[in-house]
């Protein structure tokens, strides 16, 4: 099959997160099983624009914010939408990554007029929303595109919930956001190191981790923790909240932003990691992380919660500072014990979570479409 993948935004920094990853481990998945798979996306940052993604063919075209101070909503790319016009007939089916934005939803309706069999997949990025902005948005292009799409993708029961209050009756579809097979080793030798490592955004909550970690810092004056990510809002106050922390003789670093594709490396040199995200749709880099065996830290909030619990995969903590210290501490602690959480975590990660089986279960979709 010939298959278009559209996704927001690519860019070296990573900044787009969860939604990007998944988009290229599925098509990578694809294209292992013999499939021809583009992905399009806007793209920002790149002196020269890349023309693969992870290995994968991809369509990228310069991304401008067109609403000011709407963050990923706001940006547009003319190109994609001019590409994509032309080039959907070239394409047996489409799998747009949606977001309330200007780049994927436009790319769905060109798509849709061009009678393409649609799939979408919002990642617990379109829930009920109040904004004026979202209003017209979700008359005009949301609701339709939903309406519309063969399916609709679903992580948790929360977001199918949400789904359903912004667009009604659709064909909703469970489909888990897996990983490759990652090889594991053992974190670097000396002191633990903790991990946060997400974009800092206000609902990643990244003050919160750097706060739990000047808590946690005479209690075990062995552990450093690290912050890694694009700052996305929270980084003035990070800064200011590293600053704190390194007074009181607490080690914390902010290293900046990562390249995607360097994500499971870093993850591998650390001994914890921790995603203090409050209303966490899924959370790609606790999988991520667990396929590389490392213990996890999330809050109740997470979408993940539930598996990191029924495979004792890590701690699952409150939404306060103290909580995910304590969390943290459970882990820190009993190193032996961690190491057989991530142990644990990750064999459930292969079980469960495989990216052959995913995209065999997105063939047989695509499939079905294209037959019907």
């Amino acid at each position: 099959m010939r298959i278009l993948s559209v996704v927001s935004l690519v860019s070296p920094d990573g900044a787009y997160g969860g939604p990007l990853r998944v988009a290229a481990n599925q098509a990578q998945a694809l294209i292992e099983q013999g499939h021809r798979v583009t992905l399009a996306a806007g793209v920002r940052g790149y002196p020269t624009i890349p023309d693969t993604i992870q290995g994968v063919p991809a369509q990228l075209f310069p991304a401008r914010t067109v609403v000011p101070g709407t963050g990923f909503a706001g940006l547009a790319s003319p190109g994609l939408q001019r590409w994509v016009r032309k080039a959907a007939r070239a394409y047996d089916v489409a799998h747009i990554h949606i977001a309330r934005d200007l780049i994927t939803l436009p790319a769905a309706r060109a798509l849709m007029q061009a009678k393409i069999p649609l799939f979408v997949q919002p990642h617990g990025m379109i829930d009920p929303s109040s904004n004026p902005l979202a209003i017209p948005l979700d008359a005009q292009l949301t609701r339709p595109v939903l309406r519309a799409a063969q399916a609709v993708f679903y992580l948790t029961k929360l977001e199918r919930d949400h789904l359903r209050q912004v667009a009604g009756d659709l064909n909703l579809l469970p489909l888990a956001n897996g990983v490759p097979f990652a090889e594991d080793r053992p974190a670097e030798p000396g002191s633990p190191e903790v991990l946060f490592l997400a974009r800092l955004a206000p609902r990643k909550r990244p003050v919160t981790f750097v706060e739990a970690a000047e808590l946690l810092g005479r209690r075990f004056p062995e552990a450093h923790f690290t912050v890694v990510g694009p700052d996305e809002g929270e980084g003035s106050a990070v800064s200011a909240a590293i600053d704190r922390a390194r007074a009181a003789g607490v080690p914390v670093t902010w290293e900046g932003a990562l390249a995607p594709e360097e994500t499971l490396d870093r993850m591998r040199k650390a001994s914890i990691y921790v995603l203090p995200s409050v209303d966490e749709p899924y959370g790609m880099t606790v999988v991520e992380a667990l396929s590389v065996a490392r213990p996890v830290v999330v809050t109740h909030s997470c979408g993940l919660a539930d598996f990191v619990t029924e495979h004792d995969a890590g701690r699952v903590s409150d939404l306060n500072v103290a909580g995910l210290a304590e969390a943290i501490a459970a882990l820190l602690q009993d190193p032996t014990e961690a190491v057989a959480m991530g142990r644990r975590g990750q064999q459930a990660v292969r079980t469960e979570l495989s990216m052959a089986a995913i995209a065999t279960e997105l063939s047989a979709r695509y499939s079905a479409a294209i037959s019907s």
